[in-house]
């Protein structure tokens, strides 16, 4: 078995001369050496660089590597403003070294390849004018970052500090200021502070109040360390089982967005990005159009975003549905709309607990499912209700064009697809697709 592994990795530190094709799905452009392919991170479509491998050997389908020379530049690449950044170091960022506008340029050609590769359509079909919108805030002046990350999770290394994950590694890259946190998580100073003990230290700053949360994970045996940071924090930390324990301060945060506050407990579910939750539900609403008296589900609800909204647009002869599988979730779901009669919150699976519900049609349907969708089983459920128009969020562009094509399989189609960076430096994106029966 270890001759096995060892053949496998043969080539890791071996250097090719490329040309760098398209860029593909993940945070890498696609290079060929002697018709092998090359997964090459830190590089640009169109650049001629030098690739080391990091990952892969003789008998690999393909090859990892990093851009460790850039022989001839793209006319996108810059200076990383990160000094963190680079092949072997942190893995939190993909495009650092590529501009802002070429960054949205190149998640716009992933998208548009998954679409066609997955979903076998065209931009233009689905609606989609094939452009990944910044958001509000985020147009930032020439060698400048957003800040946008209200929650960062810092690994911890064996000396107590802490930093960030490096690419595909358990190793720890200690850093003193992430440039993409929020101002409200760098406050805490958490990067300057001793971590003894712990495995991962989660800072998290709530947009609209001035709530500062850390969830510490320590490692087995480890006792807690005194929190003392630089601004009042509430902490809460991980127990053997994973659940989570208050040890001090509020178990919650508490999020400003769609004219509601949110409680949020625990290091729970919220969108990342500063601006996201009012970008999306902004998104979802003008694609569902909903009217006075409509019957709407919300899957994978969260703590209740799109419900609240949704809730204030169907007046009070409309009924909301919540379908949510976290317990902690769920429960601030109910104490964000008790003032909400017509909202209901289930707990459960969605494959599991719509059949259960005895809905047997609805006017409206919002899905934000995790990374890897929704799947066949459930896309053909909601299909069977019959709504008028399906919002699907979606944070990954392979798994929205997978279950486009399913929900064609079921007669409904998109009519509109909105694509936003709410990940700046990174590969990912948000997808918002509006659906209608299709006839």
């Amino acid at each position: 078995m270890m001759q096995q592994r060892e053949r496998a990795q043969d080539l890791v530190g071996q250097r090719y001369e490329v040309e760098v094709g398209p860029v593909a799905h993940g945070g890498h452009c696609v290079a060929k050496h002697e018709g092998r392919v090359l997964f090459v991170r830190h590089a640009l479509p169109g650049e001629r660089v030098v690739a080391e491998v990091t990952d892969g050997g003789e008998g690999s389908r393909f090859l990892r590597a990093d851009a460790v020379e850039v022989l001839e530049a793209s006319p996108d690449r810059v200076p990383a403003p990160c000094p963190y950044a680079g092949p072997g170091r942190c893995g939190g960022c993909d495009w650092q070294h590529a501009a802002l506008g070429a960054q949205r340029r190149l998640k716009a050609d992933v998208l548009t390849e998954q679409l066609r590769r997955l979903a076998g359509v065209e931009p233009s079909e689905v609606g989609w004018d094939g452009s990944v919108a910044p958001a509000p805030g985020d147009k930032v002046a020439k060698g400048q970052v957003p800040a946008w990350r209200t929650r960062v999770d810092f690994a911890v290394d064996e000396d107590g500090r802490a930093g960030l994950r490096r690419h595909r590694s358990h190793e720890v890259e200690p850093v003193e200021h992430c440039l993409i946190a929020a101002e409200g998580v760098e406050e805490l100073g958490v990067e300057e502070h001793s971590w003894p003990g712990m495995a991962e230290v989660e800072a998290i700053a709530a947009t609209g109040s001035k709530d500062r949360q850390v969830v510490l994970e320590p490692r087995p045996g480890a006792r807690l360390p005194l929190v003392e940071l630089d601004r009042p924090v509430s902490v809460t930390r991980v127990d053997e089982q994973g659940g989570r324990v208050r040890v001090h301060g509020r178990q919650f945060v508490r999020e400003r967005a769609a004219d509601r506050t949110w409680r949020v407990s625990q290091g729970g579910f919220w969108q990342v990005h500063r601006s996201a939750p009012e970008v999306l539900v902004e998104a979802v609403m003008a694609g569902l159009n909903p009217r006075d008296g409509d019957m709407a589900l919300d899957l994978y609800c969260g703590v209740g975003l799109f419900a609240g909204a949704l809730a204030a647009r169907v007046g009070e002869e409309g009924a909301v549905l919540g379908i949510e599988s976290s317990k902690q979730a769920v429960s601030d779901a109910r104490f964000n709309l008790a003032d909400l009669e017509r909202v209901r919150v289930e707990k459960g699976r969605v494959e599991e607990v719509l059949p259960r519900t005895g809905i047997e049609e609805c006017d409206l349907v919002v899905m934000d499912p995790p990374r890897s969708g929704a799947g066949r089983e459930v896309t053909a459920a909601v299909a069977g209700l019959g709504p008028r128009r399906i919002a699907y969020v979606a944070c990954d562009p392979a798994a929205l064009a997978r279950d486009l094509a399913y929900f064609r399989e079921s007669g409904y189609r998109p009519i509109s697809l909105k694509a936003f960076d709410l990940f700046p430096m990174t590969h990912h994106l948000e997808c918002v697709a509006t659906l209608v029966r299709m006839g």
